[in-house]
């Protein structure tokens, strides 16, 4: 097998394009922050970056999505960083550029720059994405986080269901929707889907591309969504329009890839991979689910065979984060509307494995020490959901 080039200069500064300053709402190339990019013909990467505050709290997260996404890039063996400051007229040019970029922005959503935002994809239907999106955010709410879950999945929406929510979706004073809110533990959930929008759950929405993708742009640009530490998004399968369309809206986004063990639905969703990083975006994991079914001998039986989920993440340069055991009560969970993250088993532990392990390698974003927000003029902070909360335990 050849080795791949490793790229040039203005290929890392592209790449680089999509690492946002989660306080600026801007990625760190626009406001001016990357002060050069070197690329040695071996692959090594290094590249300065100029911060706002030398003590800046966020620089831990933004060398993590750098070495992230530069070192997900062909040929490159090694990320470096070398730290700078920005100068009083060099930050006041930043913030210039951050407020200039926020009144401009046309495709501005109300999703909160500190949020982590999830994309869980697929290259195929019928491998469980739909139940390791509501049971990961679930999971992550039980740890005390503030989840929101947008069911992107226009066409074949099936959240509302999986979380036993019918009641559909209302508008504050200002027009904007209102997610339905659950409390779970001690998080929470904001929910939005085209299943609470619709007269029957079973209506067909028969809508070509682009209408598919304002239903979706609706989703982030006219909710009011809360002060969220996670977004995750249940995206539709495969590699079509609304998929591209999220990764140009959504570009400070990673993704998460649900696959079975199986090897056709492995290389299936390798295509998603190679999707999300020709967009700019950070693989962050492989999810294998219907990993195995332990009988209640103990005896564990690979029904869907074995090891798709590892050779996805070997192959992908990427890291499988959870393998998910098939269990009855994972479907009779998402049909009865009480997720199986919920309780205990198996399946229950694995997706608190799951959550844990994400929220290592994309812990949430911290702005409580940061300053730039004070020069920025003060922000406006998100809107609070005023619709009285649903408990699910």
């Amino acid at each position: 097998m050849s080795t791949p080039a490793v790229p040039t200069e203005d290929h890392v500064r592209t790449i680089l394009g999509s690492v946002m300053d989660p306080e600026l709402g801007s990625d760190i190339v626009s406001l001016g922050m990357v002060r050069s990019v070197r690329v040695d013909p071996s692959g090594e990467v290094r590249v300065r970056v100029a911060l706002t505050t030398a003590g800046c709290p966020l620089r831990a997260e933004i060398q993590r999505d750098v070495k992230a996404r530069v070192g997900s890039l062909p040929g490159v063996t090694s990320v470096g960083i070398d730290w700078s400051e920005l100068t009083r007229e060099e930050k006041a040019e930043t913030m210039r550029r951050a407020r200039q970029a926020i009144a401009e922005r046309p495709e501005q959503t109300t999703v909160p720059a500190r949020t982590r935002v999830l994309l869980v994809a697929s290259g195929k239907g019928g491998v469980g994405k739909s139940s390791v999106s509501v049971n990961l955010a679930v999971a992550l709410a039980r740890r005390g986080h503030r989840v929101g879950i947008l069911d992107a999945d226009i066409w074949g929406f099936s959240v509302p269901r999986m979380l036993g929510v019918s009641e559909r979706l209302g508008t504050d004073g200002e027009g904007r929707i209102q997610p339905q809110r659950l409390e779970v533990g001690n998080g929470s959930i904001e929910m939005v889907s085209m299943g609470l929008l619709v007269e029957e759950e079973s209506s067909a929405l028969m809508w070509r591309g682009l209408i598919l993708n304002r239903a979706v742009r609706h989703f982030l640009e006219d909710v009011a969504w809360g002060d969220l530490d996670y977004l995750v998004v249940d995206m539709p399968p495969g590699t079509g329009d609304v998929q591209m369309g999220l990764a140009k809206m959504l570009p400070r986004a990673e993704m998460l890839v649900v696959t079975t063990p199986a090897l056709g639905a492995q290389k299936v969703a390798a295509r998603v991979v190679d999707m999300g990083r020709k967009n700019f975006l950070h693989v962050v994991g492989v999810v294998e689910n219907m990993s195995v079914y332990v009988d209640p001998e103990g005896r564990p039986h690979e029904i869907f065979g074995a090891g798709g989920g590892e050779r996805l993440a070997a192959e992908s340069g990427s890291t499988l984060l959870g393998t998910i055991p098939i269990e009855p009560d994972v479907a009779r969970g998402g049909d009865d509307g009480r997720p199986v993250a919920l309780g205990a088993g198996r399946a229950a532990d694995a997706f608190d494995e799951l959550a844990g392990r994400l929220v290592e390698v994309s812990p949430p974003t911290d702005l409580s020490a940061c300053s730039a927000t004070e020069a920025m003029g003060g922000s406006a902070s998100a809107a609070q959901v005023a619709a009285t909360p649903v408990r699910i335990s």
